[in-house]
């Protein structure tokens, strides 16, 4: 069942190339049953509406979700050309050294597209 939940909390972290990265945190109206961390389409960002949505829904569903912008992108340091599939995983580990810093190791890790085969990887 979907409850509401509070708006996304904006945060940011160190990426893999010492920028600062963009980032929201979706919480659930009562304390998570486990956090989860969402990596975004190739030059999309955090906002992009996939990512919001499931975000939302995971949320309502008691699971807290950190969205954050790979180095470049969206709201988030650094230049785009810059970067590689490589730094992206980096940007996905230092995501997961914050959840795990910040509030508790990630449980679920979700991507769409290539975000996709980019949380494969960094597992």
């Amino acid at each position: 069942m979907i409850t509401s939940h509070s708006s996304p909390q904006r945060s940011e972290f160190t990426g893999s190339l010492g920028e600062k990265l963009a980032a929201r945190l979706d919480m659930p109206a009562s304390p998570p049953r486990a956090f989860a961390l969402f990596a975004h389409c190739f030059t999309c960002s955090k906002d992009v509406f996939a990512a919001s949505r499931i975000a939302r829904a995971l949320a309502g569903d008691g699971i807290a979700v950190l969205r954050f912008d790979f180095t470049g992108l969206g709201a988030s340091e650094g230049e785009f050309a810059n970067t590689d599939f490589s730094s992206n995983i980096g940007d996905l580990v230092a995501a997961a050294d914050f959840l795990r810093k910040e509030f508790s190791a990630p449980q679920l890790l979700i991507g769409h597209s290539l975000g996709g085969a980019a949380v494969l990887a960094a597992a």
